[in-house]
């Protein structure tokens, strides 16, 4: 069935927290249609470890919302990036294998692969045009500005920074419009290189790429920090250099028990909880219903088809945080379980995790 371009752009409206701007997403998507061009959203990963969900599973409900849309998604192995930003050394042998790993662990997500493409940027950066071009960007940028884009790799402006932390940035902006990508579809946290693309875009004679950024969910530890705005949503978002403040797409049974029974969930709070941040980005997307099992005295079972129904009671107090973190230790480890299995079973799998695995030792 084809979709009319409202409903195109509202599933656009799903997916971003932000969208920079929905008239220029909508001009896009008519414009492409009516001239039957193929559209290109696209997002950049750099290969530094296990997923953890928000990088897995809510990754691909968000892709797969797009591809609903009649958009082709292209996802950027970012090897050359991550090697600027010093993971693992900087050693682009055991970068390049990590990013083996992402792709296996995306392909058992259910993600729309029909309508996805992989590119290793590691075969970008064979091409002098590619380098030309994020010359350009370097020239039509200042330092100040490209040194206030670090933030999209989790460094601040005021840490020592190597060198290479400052063709980062000019490589992702370069990377839009090589690919080229109609959508910039990235989390919050890449809102400012997103933001640069679109600033040099006029004078690089190139498309303004539209830019739809997601939600970011927070990390399981309560909040400590002062920030507000869009910084305060990026310092308490889930981290891979805190085991603890997430849930992973390889963590036991055990282990995603452990971590949402100690995560932060204050009572009747529903703003900044993540354990109902899980449920809103996650459970609701991949469940019909979500029940909750509790003894008679406490008010028996209860299903929910909503997460907003959820989230009333949860304020009213009719729904208490020990309840509501025995149903999504459940819900979650149902939905982990599939991909657990395919890497304990599937031999290329399982190869590629015990070799990131053994990058940790």
């Amino acid at each position: 069935m084809t979709l009319t371009l409202d409903k195109k752009i509202s599933l656009f409206e799903e997916v971003g927290e932000e969208i920079i701007n929905v008239d220029e997403l909508r001009e896009l998507i008519q414009w492409k249609n009516e001239n039957k061009k193929p559209i290109y959203a696209y997002d950049g990963f750099e290969p530094s470890g296990i997923l953890h969900i928000g990088q897995g599973l809510l990754r691909a409900i968000n892709v797969n919302k797009i591809t609903k849309a009649g958009i082709k998604f292209k996802f950027l192995v970012a090897d050359w990036h991550a090697a600027a930003n010093l993971k693992f050394g900087g050693d682009l042998d055991v970068i390049k294998k990590v990013g083996d790993f992402l792709i296996e662990t995306w392909k058992v997500c259910n993600m729309d692969l029909s309508n996805v493409e992989f590119i290793y940027a590691s075969d970008l950066v064979k091409e002098p045009s590619y380098w030309e071009l994020v010359l350009k960007i370097a020239i039509n940028s200042s330092l100040n500005r490209v040194i206030r884009c670090t933030q999209i790799m989790g460094r601040s402006e005021s840490e020592k920074l190597a060198a290479s932390h400052i063709l980062y940035p000019l490589m992702q902006a370069a990377d839009i419009f090589y690919l080229p990508a109609d959508i910039c579809q990235l989390g919050m946290d890449q809102r400012k290189v997103n933001m640069l693309a679109r600033e040099v875009a006029k004078k690089l004679n190139k498309p303004k790429p539209v830019a739809v950024h997601h939600h970011m969910i927070m990390g399981l530890n309560k909040p400590n920090t002062d920030l507000t705005g869009v910084d305060r949503t990026i310092e308490i978002k889930m981290s891979k250099s805190d085991p603890d403040s997430a849930v992973f797409m390889l963590d036991s049974p055990e282990d995603v028990k452990r971590k949402i029974n100690k995560a932060y969930c204050p009572p009747k709070q529903i703003s900044e909880n993540p354990v109902l941040e899980y449920c809103k980005y996650i459970i609701f997307e991949l469940t019909a219903t979500f029940e909750v099992i509790r003894p008679e005295k406490y008010g028996g079972n209860i299903e929910y088809d909503s997460f907003e129904m959820l989230a009333r009671d949860y304020k009213e107090g009719k729904l208490n945080p020990p309840d509501l973190k025995i149903a999504v230790i459940k819900y979650l480890n149902q939905f982990l379980s599939p991909i657990i299995e395919h890497f304990e079973k599937d031999t290329k799998a399982n190869e590629l995790y015990k070799f990131v695995k053994s990058q940790y030792k």
